[in-house]
């Protein structure tokens, strides 16, 4: 409940006991404690601490693979989330086997239209647009979009994720138009769900404003921008 709200520093002491009680009770081994490393590390890697994050996606992966096999949907899962941690700090030549190798996972265990194929998929693009591979990254993102709305509904939260980085693409690209439509759309559907204040409804934010920026409606990103710092 506190990640989700963005409240990190009262969620980690959580995350920390949750993951001494599993390797005391569990064992160091156990999938249940990949799990806390998972969800300890991911909290680290929202708040940027690489170096923390890294060497506990690597030992859940290590338990996933050895305990729950090399193709299991929890396997793909870690591959993902360490192949986005290393293409955030720059390691884009080790993180594009592992977002592979996490779809080709999805695809075969759980389904084309499953929303974890969508989540890989998503990543996957990701990877292309850091490359500045546009063409290769935006049928991916199209991808994940459908398969999101179709398995989750258009208004589910889970949506805003695809719709804010099609958006993104399409900025890069200068189709300016149909980015305001879709991060508008994503705005609209976190501020819904999840509140003005929540910081992924702010990301957003930031995000419509720098496209509006771009499109030389400076007043409007102001203005925008101002929101997000009285939130």
């Amino acid at each position: 409940m506190y990640t989700s709200q963005g409240k990190y520093e009262q969620a980690e002491p959580f995350y920390e006991r949750a993951l001494a009680i599993r390797e005391q009770q569990l064992g160091p081994e156990h999938p249940d404690t990949a799990t806390s490393l998972n969800n300890l590390a991911g909290l680290y890697a929202g708040q940027g601490k690489y170096e923390q994050a890294e060497p506990l996606y690597q030992r859940a992966l290590s338990i996933y693979e050895q305990k729950l096999g090399p193709q299991h949907p929890d396997t793909s899962m870690t591959l993902s989330n360490l192949a986005i941690l290393y293409t955030d700090h720059g390691k884009y030549e080790e993180a594009e086997p592992l977002h592979q190798r996490a779809l080709a996972i999805c695809k075969q265990e759980l389904g084309a239209t499953h929303p974890a194929t969508a989540t890989s998929l998503n990543n996957l693009a990701g990877w292309y647009e850091s490359q500045g591979r546009y063409a290769e990254a935006e049928p991916l993102h199209q991808r994940a979009l459908a398969v999101s709305e179709q398995q989750l509904g258009p208004e589910h939260p889970e949506v805003a994720y695809p719709l804010n980085n099609l958006a993104l693409l399409y900025q890069e690209q200068g189709k300016y138009a149909e980015a305001e439509s879709l991060f508008l759309l994503a705005l609209a559907i976190r501020e819904q769900r999840l509140g003005h204040d929540h910081p992924l409804t702010q990301i957003v934010c930031k995000n419509y404003a720098t496209l509006l920026r771009t499109m030389g409606r400076e007043e409007e990103a102001k203005q925008l921008e101002e929101i997000v710092k009285s939130q």
